[in-house]
C-alpha cells in the first residue's frame, strides 16, 4: 500500500448548493475532514486525486496525507463519498484523520492463487464465497488483500476464513468458520443449480389448480349425461 500519497486541498469558506456547483465547474470537490479529536474542516479536493485512490489496489483502505496551507498536515481514510448516479462522478468526499497508535477494523479483500487439485485432476469446479473479511489492526498494518494459495484443495474439502494466513499484527472480526472457497464435484454443482431454480419458480396459482379440477368434473359430468341419453334413447327403440 502506498502509504506516500498526498493530495492538496483548500478550506472552503462558501457553502450551499450554488457554492458547491461553482467549486466542481472549477474543477474541485467539496469535503469535509473530520475525526482524531480535531474539529471538522470543511475542504475542497481534487476529484481526479481521490479518484487514484479509490482506483488503487488498497482503494478506501489507503491512508494519505492531506496538506492545508498554514496547518499542520493529517494522515486520513476515506470515510465516505458520493457519486453522481448517471456519469459517475464524485460529488462530495468524507476523510477521516487516524491516529498511528489507534486500532481500525476494516474489511480487506482475498486474492486466490494456484489450481486445486480438485479442478486440474478430479475434474471439479472452484466456489470462490468470501470475498473479503472484516479484520482489525493498526494502520501501518492494514493489507491491501489477502492472499491464499488453494492448489491443495481437492473436492470436498474447504478454506476457511480461519485459514487465511493473516499474521500475528492482524486479528481477524469475520466468523472463522465462514468458508472462503471449496472444490465442488460438477454433478453436485448441476444438482445444486437445479434446485435453485425449483426454489426460485413460482408456484402454481391456486386459482388454477381449482379450476382445472372444475374443468375435469365439468367433462365427467357431461361424459356420464351423455352415456345416460344413448340409454334413455336405446330403451325407447327397443319399446317400439
Amino acid at each position: 500500500m502506498d502509504k506516500t500519497t498526498t493530495i492538496a486541498a483548500e478550506l472552503r469558506e462558501e457553502f450551499g448548493k450554488n457554492a458547491a456547483r461553482r467549486m466542481r465547474r472549477a474543477g474541485r470537490i467539496p469535503a469535509v475532514m473530520y475525526g482524531a479529536g480535531g474539529s471538522a474542516l470543511p475542504l475542497a479536493v481534487d476529484p481526479k486525486q481521490i479518484s487514484q485512490i479509490l482506483y488503487s489496489e488498497s482503494g478506501h483502505n489507503t491512508l494519505f496525507t492531506v496538506e492545508i496551507k498554514g496547518r499542520t498536515p493529517a494522515r486520513v481514510m476515506l470515510k465516505d463519498w458520493q457519486v453522481e448516479p448517471v456519469k459517475g462522478k464524485l460529488l462530495h468526499v468524507d476523510m477521516v484523520r487516524i491516529a498511528a497508535d489507534a486500532r481500525l477494523k476494516v474489511k480487506v479483500p482475498i486474492h486466490l492463487t494456484g489450481e486445486p487439485q480438485g479442478v486440474k485432476v478430479q475434474g471439479g469446479i472452484l466456489d470462490f464465497v468470501l470475498r473479503e473479511v472484516e479484520i482489525e489492526c493498526l494502520p501501518d498494518d492494514i493489507p491491501e488483500h489477502i492472499t491464499v494459495d488453494v492448489s491443495g484443495l481437492t473436492i470436498g474439502r474447504h478454506l476457511r476464513a480461519g485459514d487465511l494466513p493473516l499474521g500475528a499484527k492482524v486479528k481477524l472480526l469475520s466468523d472463522p468458520h465462514r468458508v472462503v472457497a471449496h472444490v465442488v464435484a460438477p454433478r453436485a454443482e448441476e444438482e445444486a443449480a437445479a434446485a435453485e431454480l425449483a426454489e426460485a419458480a413460482p408456484a402454481e396459482p391456486e386459482v388454477i389448480r381449482k379450476g382445472k379440477a372444475e374443468t375435469e368434473e365439468a367433462e365427467e359430468g357431461a361424459e356420464k349425461a351423455e352415456k345416460a341419453e344413448k340409454g334413455e334413447k336405446s330403451e325407447r327403440k327397443e319399446g317400439k
